[in-house]
């Protein structure tokens, strides 16, 4: 009888539960937040392994709080800590893709219409760890099979721009609001891009080949698949995406480790910090030459966060290297002419523009 009502009654639950444990209600918050920030900091941000790195090379002789200490261990910790979130996600990512291949994920995409298929490419192209040239590939495939352009460009815009992997990173470096609002900000502007593009019918500048072509992506098997056999996709997915990924994680994080402890506070303060207005317009015109993947931005954007520069400057430079890379703009400019490439151009840098400025603007509710 006692068994059941405990079991029926929630309020009598609850208040049981309260008396026995003596737990206010500010005390279930701590707690609420204490296991967060365990999940935050030590899960998702290794400050653990950041502790046995120091530790380590202190044993060593090396004293940490150094500068060349501190680099060092900067630049460990964080290779070490983005290769190990990276190969966990990749790999969990690669799994569920072995579900949508191209061929099924067209025909899935191909039953939406209007803004509620560059909606979905959008979101499709958050779980595809590919950087901007290889999502090219795909992007062909799926206007070769006749998708309407805008979806598909909505599909290429955010593939790079935002995914699954990044998400976590981001979130383990900056906190999960700041994640989730470059997720939502990063999917929006895929979708308005692609919706821009779609509107004013620019199918006639796209290359004559395309229409014409199969789809050249990288395909598996839709049907049919073996538990293992999807693990071994997922593990040479993981492995192939590391391997070419990997040196501009190093390459990433010896910049942030650099910055994070050679370069002084006032000049980056100075240079993307509150007093310069057009931080953001600088930080996206130096990221479109450059190529890299966003695993290996994020380090340097942690770096100049952590020395003055502004939330959405960093998160422009971000976007602008992942999302308008020169190398993938010469791949994109085979498929499409030069019209349709400027457009893609201009409207992906007015919208990494203003998510800038946006997120300058209420940096103080994010972070």
């Amino acid at each position: 009888m006692y068994l059941n009502v405990i079991i029926f009654d929630g309020v009598y639950f609850k208040n049981f539960i309260s008396k026995k444990l003596d737990i206010t209600k500010l005390e279930r918050r701590d707690y609420i937040l204490g296991i967060w920030d365990f999940i935050q900091n030590q899960l998702l941000g290794m400050k653990w392994l950041n502790t046995i790195i120091g530790e380590a090379l202190s044993s060593f002789g090396l004293d940490c709080n150094s500068r060349i200490g501190a680099t060092i261990q900067f630049f460990i910790y964080d290779v070490l800590k983005i290769t190990i979130l990276l190969c966990v996600l990749i790999f969990a990512i690669s799994y569920i893709q072995s579900f949508f291949p191209p061929e099924r994920t067209k025909k899935i995409l191909g039953r939406f219409r209007g803004i509620w298929a560059n909606i979905l490419s959008a979101l499709l192209g958050t779980v595809t760890p590919f950087c901007s040239c290889s999502s090219i590939p795909l992007f062909i495939g799926f206007t070769s099979a006749g998708l309407p352009l805008g979806v598909t460009f909505s599909f290429l815009i955010s593939s790079p721009m935002v995914d699954l992997g990044s998400l976590v990173l981001l979130g383990s470096i900056f906190g999960v609001k700041v994640a989730l609002a470059y997720m939502l900000l990063g999917v929006v502007i895929a979708v308005f891009s692609g919706m821009i593009i779609e509107k004013l019918h620019m199918e006639k500048y796209v290359e004559e080949f395309i229409f014409s072509a199969g789809n050249n992506a990288v395909s598996i098997e839709e049907d049919g698949l073996t538990i293992k056999e999807r693990l071994d996709y997922a593990l040479e997915q993981m492995l192939a995406t590391l391997k070419k990924v990997f040196p501009y994680i190093l390459v990433g994080v010896g910049i942030g480790a650099f910055i994070h402890n050679w370069i002084p506070e006032e000049f980056i303060a100075k240079i993307l910090g509150s007093d310069n207005k057009f931080g953001v317009l600088l930080a996206t015109i130096v990221g479109v030459p450059m190529y890299g993947d966003i695993f290996g931005t994020i380090p340097v954007a942690e770096a100049l966060l952590y020395k003055g520069a502004q939330l959405g400057t960093v998160l422009s430079f971000m976007m602008a290297v992942t999302t308008l890379s020169l190398p993938s703009l010469i791949m994109l400019r085979k498929a499409i002419k030069p019209r349709l490439l400027v457009l893609f151009i201009s409207v992906c840098t007015l919208g990494i523009i203003a998510v800038g400025y946006l997120f300058n603007a209420f940096q103080f509710m994010l972070i």
